[in-house]
């Protein structure tokens, strides 16, 4: 998981960027990077870190160009202390090209070999972003056979892409002298959003990224979702040219987690809004709830802040119960999920988490989580429930059990670590230390994602299913990610 964002402007662009990388800081905090296009020129600016102290005025200063990108980086590939492996990555044939990434590739060693033993080409990391820019890179050098650069050309290298590459990626590129690329794999499954304004000369300015929230803040229109398999070229002077470049036999199917967890609540992602999908989310709990315990028993509901808000509030509603904040966050701590290690990732939780004894005190309740994945979060929660005096503690996911690896752009990559995988809900309530666990089911967590549209009939959710959507993922590879891919 990752945040991107591409700017086409008629004025310098080393801003916007920045601005939008703080409103995607929480798809990832490892590393971040901005690159802008000055004519011919390219320019980039990357670091380990968040966004906020990873730029100086020097460095803004350097960024020239009314054309650029960033990124922020959650690392699901390779290594997250490697700054060689912050995004974008550059390549200097053919014209120059740097690329950013969202998603993960599942036939990773495939296109090394290939990249290495048939295109040779050299490879400095293990980043999976890296194989796809010279894949990208190497398709462009065999369509762009004419002076100068053509749109063609570049659709005919995506459409190349999408048969070489197998997983999941939302893309975006600069192109040193012509503009800016962006495409995402056929299934859709990491998202990509399109937005417009008006300048003040009249030109049309555009900018593609991760969540729509960007293109609010930015002052832009919403367009449409880039579609599934679909790339977008912006020329220099703002002209937006697109075309379908995949073969169209592949099931449009959005990742369930964005909606769980990964996007923020006031984004619409694939037309569909995340706080309408976590309220919907928090009424099929509750009809869950109620199915093990009578709500007349439970004295409060409480959310774990901040996903999982929406939800628990339309569980106190629907079952007619208390609802109470009784965990206060500290907000200079980042989210536990996307910490690397799980080591930091318990530590942090009570950085970030203090319990309010006056909520908990004899009280039976019911607290609220997105999801529960590893379980070392919510044992600490419950842990601190227990402390602040709570008589019972009902623990309920808004989320179907994680049994299986997500391979797509989350680094849950490890079956031994799911505290679901080969256990009961009664091991795992015991293991967290809750009286009573409750989780959603897939049916629900569809029929409350999917309501109200019709773009689409399934979700992306083989972390909850084992039913993995794209070629590549065979027991033999999730043996191999398991050996060589530890979160």
């Amino acid at each position: 998981m990752c945040g991107i964002v591409g700017i086409v402007a008629s004025e310098p662009v080393n801003q916007q960027i920045y601005d939008s990388l703080l409103l995607l800081q929480h798809r990832g905090q490892d590393s971040t990077g901005i690159a802008t296009v000055d004519g011919s020129s390219l320019h980039i600016v990357k670091t380990k870190g968040q966004v906020r102290e990873s730029y100086r005025t020097r460095d803004m200063r350097s960024l020239l160009g009314n054309i650029g990108l960033g990124h922020v980086r959650y690392a699901t590939r390779g290594s997250a202390a490697t700054e060689q492996e912050a995004q974008p990555f550059y390549v200097n044939a053919p014209y120059g090209i740097i690329l950013v990434h969202n998603g993960n590739l599942v036939n990773t060693r495939e296109l090394t070999a290939a990249l290495r033993g048939v295109d040779r080409r050299h490879l400095n990391t293990d980043s999976d972003t890296e194989l796809l820019l010279n894949v990208l890179a190497n398709e462009l050098q065999k369509t762009a056979s004419e002076e100068e650069l053509t749109a063609d050309a570049v659709f005919d290298a995506v459409s190349i892409v999408h048969k070489r590459v197998e997983g999941s990626y939302a893309t975006i590129a600069l192109i040193a002298g012509y503009g800016l690329l962006a495409f995402r794999d056929p299934h859709g499954i990491r998202p990509l959003i399109l937005g417009r304004r008006t300048a003040e000369n009249g030109q049309d300015e555009w900018v593609v990224a991760s969540e729509s929230l960007v293109l609010e803040s930015g002052g832009f229109e919403i367009v449409r979702d880039v579609e599934p398999g679909e790339a977008i070229f912006i020329d220099q002077q703002g002209k937006l040219q697109s075309r379908q470049c995949a073969d169209g036999t592949a099931e449009y199917a959005p990742c369930a987690f964005e909606y769980v967890y990964l996007s923020r609540p006031d984004s619409v992602v694939n037309g569909i809004s995340v706080y309408d999908a976590r309220l919907r989310l928090g009424d099929k709990l509750a009809e869950e709830i109620a199915r093990h315990i009578d709500p007349s028993e439970i004295d409060v509901v409480m959310p774990i802040p901040d996903s999982a808000r929406p939800s628990a509030m339309q569980v106190a509603r629907k079952l007619g119960v208390e609802y109470r904040e009784g965990f206060f966050k500290n907000r200079y701590v980042g989210r536990t999920f996307i910490m690397p290690g799980q080591a930091l990732r318990k530590k942090s939780v009570r950085q970030k988490l203090h319990a309010m004894e006056v909520e908990f005190e004899g009280k039976t309740v019911c607290i609220v989580d997105d999801s529960i994945v590893r379980g070392t979060t919510s044992k600490e929660i419950v842990d601190m429930a227990r402390a602040a005096g709570a008589a019972r503690v009902i623990f309920a996911s808004a989320a179907p059990p994680v049994v299986w690896p997500h391979v797509y752009g989350i680094n849950i990559s490890t079956r031994d670590e799911l505290i679901a995988h080969g256990r009961t809900y009664e091991e795992i309530a015991e293991f967290i230390g809750a009286d009573l666990l409750v989780y959603q089911t897939v049916e629900g967590m569809n029929e409350a994602i999917l309501e109200g549209q019709d773009r689409f009939t399934t979700l992306e959710q083989a972390c909850f299913t084992g039913n993995y959507i794209t070629g590549g993922v065979t027991a033999e590879y999730l043996d191999w990610l398991e050996a060589n891919q530890t979160s």
